[in-house]
Parts: C-alpha cells; sequence; structure tokens
C-alpha cells in the first residue's frame, strides 16, 4: 500500500527522524559528561577522606614503596596538583588585575613577585610546614595544605606574569570600545581582558603545572628541622625508591609519572588549548585549528549549556556589583602636585615597612652568626649566575625556532604537544639518578651537569611561551607575509620576533626564575649512597634546610633574591617595557 502524496513519508533523511538522530546521540553524551563528572566527585571525595586523618610523624615518615600502592598514591598527587592550580588561578587574577590596573600598587607588586619566583621551595617549606601544622596540629590537613602550598609556589609566578603582561600590552582599540560601551569592571574583566590574555594563561598554566610535577618530591617528602614528614603521593614514593637505590621501582615511579602526564594532557589541556584558539585576535579564520576529542564531546553536550545558564544570575550579582565600583572609564585626571605627594606617600609607607623588616632580619642574623654569613652566598651566588645565563641563552637559540614552527602549525602543534607535555611534565629529577650515572661514567663534573639538571626543568618556561606567541600571531598576518613572499631573516624581523617578544620576555623572566629555583635540586643530586654536590648557591640553600640552619638559609634566600632581582631589573623589566611599547597587536 502506498501512502497519499499529501502525507510525508517518515524516511531516513526525513527532519523528524535526523531531529531524533540528533537528540538521541545528544542524550548519550549527556550520560558519558553526567558519568565523568560523578566519578570526578566520588573520587574526590574518597581521597579527601585521607586528608583529615591523624598522624605521627614517626609513623608517617616511612613511605610504603610497595607498586600496588602507586595508583592511589597518584591520585593523591593528581588531586594536589589541580587544588593548587586553582589557587594559583584566583591569585593569578587578583595579583596580574592590581598590578596592571594601579601604578602605585605596580611598583611594589612586580618587584615583589620578581623576589617570590626567586624564593627556593624548601624555603617556602620551611615556613609553611611549621604554620600548617600549627593551625591544624595532628591532622594531615596541615600537611596536605603545606603541600598544596609548595606546589603553588611552583605553578603562579609565570601564570601571574604572563597575564600581567597581556593585561598592560591590551589594545587602545579593546580599552576605547569598553568604555563607550560603559562596562562595567566586571564585564570589561570577562569580555575584553580576560580573552586577550587567555592562550598565555592556558600555556602558562600548563607549564606551571608541569613545574609542580618538578617539585612534587620535594613537597610531599618533607624534612625541616631535620624532621621528616612524608604523605601519600607518587613524589614522595618516587623519593623514597631513588633514597634506597631502587631502580626497579624508581622505574615503576616513571611508568606512573608518564601515564598521568599523558592523560591529564589527553582529558584537561589538549582541550584547553584548543578551545583556547577562539581568542585569537585575527580577523580571518585559520585554514587549520586544533581539535580535541574530549572538547567536541563537551560541545556536543547540553549540560555544560545547563550549567552556564544556572549561572547566568551569579554573572549579573557580579555585574552589579563591578558596577558599584564604577564603570572601565579612565581614570580622572590628577593634579601633578597632588599625584606626587601621594606617590611620595606611598613610597614612604612601603619604604618603611620594608626597612624595619631589613632591620630586624639584619638584627636577627647578627646575634646568631654575624652579618658575615653573606659572604659565602654571595661568591657562590656567582657560580649559579654563569649556570642561568648560559642556560637561558642555550635555550633561546635551541627552543624560540622550535616553538615558532610548531605553534605556526595546528597539525604540528597536535603532534607536538603531547610530547612537549610529557617533557615539561615529567619531574626532571626522576631522572637524576641516569644523570649521576652518567656523569660518574664519562668523568663529567657536577659543576658542568648542573646546567644540564637545571635546564631540565626550567628551559620549557622558553618554548611554551614561544608556541604560545606563535598560535596569539593572527592568521591573517601570516598570510599576508605569504603574499607578499617576505621569508627567511626578514619575516624573522618583521613578523616573527615582534609577534612572539611578549612571549617570550615572559617566558625568559619566568625561565630565569625557574633555573635559579631549580638549582637547589640540581646542585646537591643523591642516589642510594652517592652524592655529587656542585659549588653553587643552591647547593647552599639544600644543605642549610637539611639542617635546619635558619640564618644560613635565610642568606641564602636573601642573596638568590638580590641576584634574581637585579638581572630582572637590569634585563628583563627593560625588555618588558620595550614589549609593551612596540610589540604589542
Amino acid at each position: 500500500m502506498t501512502l497519499p502524496k499529501s502525507v510525508p513519508a517518515l524516511s531516513r533523511g526525513s527532519l523528524p527522524a535526523r531531529t531524533a538522530s540528533r537528540l538521541g546521540g545528544r542524550v548519550w553524551v549527556d550520560l558519558v559528561v553526567a558519568a565523568a563528572v560523578l566519578v570526578l566527585l566520588y573520587l574526590g571525595l574518597r581521597l579527601g577522606q585521607g586528608g583529615t586523618l591523624r598522624f605521627s610523624t614517626a609513623r608517617d615518615a616511612a613511605v610504603d614503596t610497595d607498586p600496588a600502592r602507586l595508583p592511589y598514591d597518584a591520585l593523591r598527587s593528581l588531586l594536589r596538583m589541580f587544588t593548587a592550580l586553582a589557587v594559583s588561578v584566583v591569585f593569578t587574577f587578583g595579583y596580574a588585575y592590581a598590578a596592571a590596573r594601579s601604578r602605585r600598587l605596580e611598583r611594589v607588586l612586580i618587584p615583589a613577585l620578581d623576589i617570590l619566583q626567586s624564593v627556593p621551595v624548601l624555603a617556602f617549606l620551611s615556613v609553611a610546614v611549621s604554620g600548617f601544622l600549627a593551625l591544624f596540629p595532628g591532622s594531615m590537613l596541615g600537611l596536605e595544605c603545606a603541600a598544596v602550598f609548595a606546589i603553588f609556589t611552583s605553578q603562579a609566578w609565570n601564570m601571574t606574569f604572563a597575564f600581567y603582561q597581556a593585561l598592560v600590552s591590551l589594545p587602545p582599540e579593546l580599552d576605547e570600545l569598553s568604555r563607550s560601551f560603559g562596562f562595567s569592571r566586571w564585564t570589561r574583566f570577562w569580555k575584553v581582558e580576560l580573552p586577550s590574555g587567555m592562550i598565555g594563561l592556558v600555556w602558562n598554566g600548563m607549564l606551571g603545572f608541569g613545574g609542580g610535577w618538578f617539585f612534587l618530591v620535594a613537597s610531599e617528602a618533607i624534612t625541616v628541622d631535620g624532621q621528616r614528614y612524608a604523605l601519600p603521593g607518587v613524589g614522595s614514593y618516587a623519593g623514597a625508591a631513588i633514597a634506597a637505590g631502587d631502580l626497579g621501582r624508581v622505574g615503576w615511579a616513571i611508568a606512573t609519572m608518564v601515564v598521568l602526564v599523558v592523560g591529564v594532557n589527553f582529558l584537561f589541556w589538549r582541550p584547553l588549548t584548543a578551545w583556547a584558539e577562539r581568542f585569537k585576535n585575527e580577523q580571518s579564520e585559520a585554514t587549520e585549528v586544533q581539535r580535541s576529542v574530549v572538547l567536541d564531546l563537551l560541545r556536543r553536550s547540553r549540560l555544560p549549556a545547563a550549567l552556564g545558564r544556572a549561572l547566568r544570575p551569579v554573572g549579573r550579582a557580579l555585574n552589579r556589583a563591578g558596577r558599584v565600583f564604577g564603570t572601565a572609564e579612565r581614570p580622572p585626571a590628577v593634579h601633578p602636585g597632588r599625584r606626587r605627594a601621594g606617590d611620595v606617600a606611598f613610597g614612604l609607607v612601603s619604604g618603611g615597612i620594608v626597612l624595619w623588616g631589613l632591620v630586624d632580619l639584619g638584627r636577627y642574623l647578627a646575634d646568631r652568626t654575624g652579618l658575615g654569613v653573606f659572604g659565602e652566598p654571595l661568591l657562590l651566588g656567582l657560580a649559579t649566575l654563569a649556570r642561568v645565563v648560559v642556560l637561558v641563552a642555550v635555550a633561546t637559540v635551541v627552543w624560540v625556532p622550535i616553538g615558532v614552527r610548531i605553534g605556526f602549525s595546528p597539525r604540528l602543534t597536535r603532534i607536538a604537544q603531547p610530547v612537549v607535555q610529557v617533557l615539561a611534565g615529567f619531574p626532571a629529577n626522576f631522572v637524576f639518578p641516569l644523570v649521576v650515572w652518567l656523569l660518574l661514567r664519562t668523568g663529567v663534573s657536577i659543576d658542568l651537569g648542573g646546567i644540564l639538571l637545571m635546564a631540565l626543568g626550567s628551559q620549557w618556561y622558553i618554548l611554551f611561551n614561544a608556541i604560545a606567541g606563535a598560535m596569539a600571531v593572527p592568521a591573517d598576518l601570516r598570510e599576508a607575509m605569504d603574499d607578499l613572499g617576505v621569508r627567511g631573516r626578514q619575516r624573522w624581523r618583521r613578523l616573527i620576533i615582534p609577534g612572539i617578544f611578549p612571549a617570550y620576555v615572559t617566558g625568559g623572566i619566568t625561565a630565569s626564575g625557574g633555573a635559579w629555583n631549580a638549582s637547589i635540586v640540581a646542585e646537591v643530586v643523591t642516589f642510594g649512597s652517592t652524592t655529587l654536590t656542585a659549588t653553587g648557591l643552591g647547593a647552599y640553600i639544600a644543605r642549610a634546610a637539611e639542617h635546619g640552619d635558619h640564618p644560613r638559609l635565610l642568606a641564602g634566600v636573601a642573596v638568590m633574591s638580590l641576584y634574581v632581582v637585579v638581572l630582572n631589573r637590569l634585563l628583563w623589566r627593560r625588555l618588558y617595557r620595550l614589549a609593551e611599547r612596540r610589540y604589542s597587536l
């Protein structure tokens, strides 16, 4: 029997059938996304229960290196890493925004950031462990907070520098647009400022996450004042295996870390980097874009859109709160005399606080060791400075061209990003035993080998920022250069160097600070009963922290901060100003 012509046939290609097919596909996607969210919440609750247990330092200092415990240890480490990342993002938004929007605060906050990134993780741990243990006496929560704080100090600084650079180099046209529409401060931040810095923020967040892996051993197996504290985690597991000289269990820790890094890249960072491409400042769409299976799955699901609708009242409330503080208009002109008076008053107050702290520190050191304690670290700092300069110079020559090539090619980015993420995110100190073996076999001094060890933990800042800078260069500019036949050296002078220069400065300053920090673990390398010690400031600080020698620890940290601040002021800060003045898109 045939249907009348007036009755539409429900064929496979008809509209209702296609609609049902799409809805059925979306239901399946929604179920997968909902199940993933429930699993994440369940794991968070189960792992969080271990953070509130009571502990005994004598009992918990011994780490169980049974390979069967590695899955649980890996998940505990992953929870700490993402908790620290969330804290780092909140810190980045507040700190970078305050520094970029207030010239007075900028004069204090940016030099303070220079100092903070130069302070070794061990110095932060020495303070954090005592403080958090006093805040949560006898609870694992105190140690967990100290470990998260230590990981935060290895993640936050480069993210803050990158977002600050994006804010100060914001195109003036966008500033005029936001003021002409009368945006509130919150709307301006959410619609203009955050998108302008999103690519650099994501790539530096990925790199900061890798920095957290690097210091995982130091943050989970802590020795302060001769007392050892240990938390369950892949870092403490690897530290115990290295101390015991058990290469088999070191291999298990390395394999676990590879799985963690690749898994986090596939499920988290790859979707983020693909999503961040929507914030490119370009007038024509690129012919090739990054893709992510996870991002495609989330885009097909209705749950993210439903969550966005549910959070709209929160956004409207923040927008109203932003209007209370005024719109995003240019600050009113201030009389020069009044401005100078305000700057002088602010400088006097800030300088008075710093001077009081320095006097009190000098009195403390004079009572215990005498001010001559600064002599040795000042000399040792010259050796570490030489290693840092060589490292940054070689890393620039090697990784900037590679980063530009990767950033300009979405296809190459898809291939190289997992490899780069594994290399950057893998804790280099896990392979230090192999380096010790190679140095002993080849007879190379640790004074030279220390440069390689420092590079394993800090060179990636330059590579990642070169990739992020190249990805941010508009595709239409690259296509215009192709049409004009601009190649080789001329292309580097006219497009590539100006395009990536702000991102490179961020990578250079964080690589320099990261190299100083990495010297703590790179200048003293131990495997089993073999210990190699280089001549340098990092080894000096590591010995002081191990023996609980607070005066020498403070002297070493102060000298390291001095070297970093002077280097930043003489070199990197001038390059920052050049990038802000001449090389902002």
